[in-house]
């Protein structure tokens, strides 16, 4: 399902024949064999300009009515046009066309432009999975001089 958000941006469900862009997907979550454990179970939703791959979200779905928004990147060039958003409410759009009732995103304790992102969309923190990061990641992650320890869960409501 294509959906024009903007002059020249398309947001769409990547074909089943097209090669994942995990270069984007590792923007977001910097381990490959940690995206493979979710990817096959998820769809795929690219956001292009001008028929190049700029963006790129992962839905996940744990039960009938929820929905996870396990990835999300748009690449650092494009960041701050406010894709991002678009990406979020096309996500939520799909949620609802789909009948989910929950949408949620996680994120690390140590990635407060995101957190601060994600709440200006409406999601709500519920969960922190402690330790998340050093129990499922190879090699140490820091953001802004801050080690990524626990996974802040946040919610919306659709």
């Amino acid at each position: 399902m294509a959906k024009t958000i903007i002059s020249n941006i398309e947001i769409r469900k990547l074909g089943g024949y097209e090669i994942i862009p995990y270069e984007l997907l590792l923007l977001a979550d910097p381990d490959q064999q940690v995206i493979d454990k979710y990817i096959d179970d998820s769809e795929i939703y690219v956001t292009e300009l001008e028929n190049k791959i700029i963006g790129v979200y992962v839905l996940y779905s744990p039960d009938q009515h929820t929905v996870e928004i396990k990835n999300i990147a748009v690449e650092e060039k494009y960041q701050g046009r406010g894709i991002g958003k678009m990406m979020i409410d096309d996500a939520m759009q799909v949620s609802k066309n789909k009948n989910y009732t929950t949408l949620l995103v996680g994120t690390g304790n140590s990635s407060i432009s995101q957190l601060a992102f994600y709440q200006k969309q409406g999601f709500e923190i519920f969960d922190i999975k402690k330790n998340f990061f050093v129990d499922n990641y190879s090699e140490p992650i820091i953001e802004d001089g801050i080690a990524c320890k626990h996974m802040i869960m946040l919610t919306k409501k659709l």
